[in-house]
């Protein structure tokens, strides 16, 4: 079985995003009976989620997992449900939306169809604090979250899909005073004990 791992580069005022590192230290490896493959999305309203469905076109995989950071959030938070709108400061590329729908003919909102509240047990059970998220805002998280779970309901895939909120990692916090921080280890540790889920 095949996981794809998606991450986003750095954005906004944060000259890091550990997203980006945890991907690229779980790509290759099998975790829960699934081979991880991971990318790597611009923050880019046009792009991001255009890519990602490009490449879930291409693995074909039975689990879709994008990794966001919500700096000063102090738990790893996986989603719960993905809104319709496309909102916040400009992108990386200079795009600033308001109140822009995602899909012009798209429901309001989608429910992640990963196991969130097994994952926040099965990450805490190890001793890293996590909880479910009821938002995942309005800008590229959210973005990726809601075009991937509507290609899934639109295409009528086999195919589990959802987001998770990571907190900065110490490097990030050592760059933006007064945010809670991880170690890196430790962020990646809780988000395999996650995917160590989907294989029980």
């Amino acid at each position: 079985m095949k996981l794809l791992l998606t991450g986003f580069v750095p954005f906004l005022d944060n000259p890091i995003n550990p997203t980006e590192e945890i991907v690229r230290a779980l790509e290759g490896q099998t975790i829960g009976g699934y081979e991880i493959i991971g990318t790597v999305l611009p923050v880019d309203f046009a792009e991001s989620a255009k890519q990602c469905i490009e490449h879930i076109n291409e693995v074909k995989p039975d689990v879709v997992i994008s990794l966001g950071l919500a700096a000063g959030r102090n738990k790893v938070t996986p989603e719960r449900i993905a809104i319709n709108c496309r909102d916040g400061a400009a992108d990386n590329s200079g795009v600033k939306l308001q109140d822009a729908l995602i899909e012009e003919e798209g429901p309001a909102g989608y429910f992640s169809t990963l196991p969130i509240r097994e994952f926040v047990n099965a990450s805490v059970e190890k001793g890293y604090p996590a909880t479910i998220s009821n938002t995942a805002g309005t800008y590229l998280c959210n973005n990726v979250m809601y075009s991937v779970l509507h290609k899934i309901e639109q295409e009528n895939l086999e195919m589990r899909a959802g987001f998770i909120h990571i907190p900065a990692s110490h490097e990030l916090g050592l760059k933006k005073n007064g945010i809670p921080s991880w170690s890196l280890a430790d962020l990646t540790a809780s988000i395999q004990a996650m995917i160590e889920v989907l294989g029980e």
